[in-house]
């Protein structure tokens, strides 16, 4: 349920979602962004306690995931 979930999971889980939103548009400059920002994010938040382990490998698995899919994404 996400109500229950850490303010650090709903940040992370907003990442997502902006994600899939501007892939879905194709903003993919946005996306990008977007999928840096979540990256950077994952790593401050378990360097700082606030991410458990099995999480913090969920979201880095998220993180790669959208990794492999743009990497051909170009101007």
């Amino acid at each position: 349920m996400a109500f229950f979930r850490s303010r650090a999971r709903r940040e992370l889980d907003s990442l997502i979602e902006e994600i899939e939103i501007n892939l879905a548009n194709n903003y993919k400059d946005v996306a990008h962004d977007a999928r840096r920002r979540l990256g950077r994010r994952v790593e401050e938040l378990y360097a700082d306690g606030k991410l458990k382990e099995k999480h913090y490998r969920a979201y880095r698995a998220r993180f790669e995931t959208y990794t492999q899919i743009m990497r051909d994404y170009h101007h």
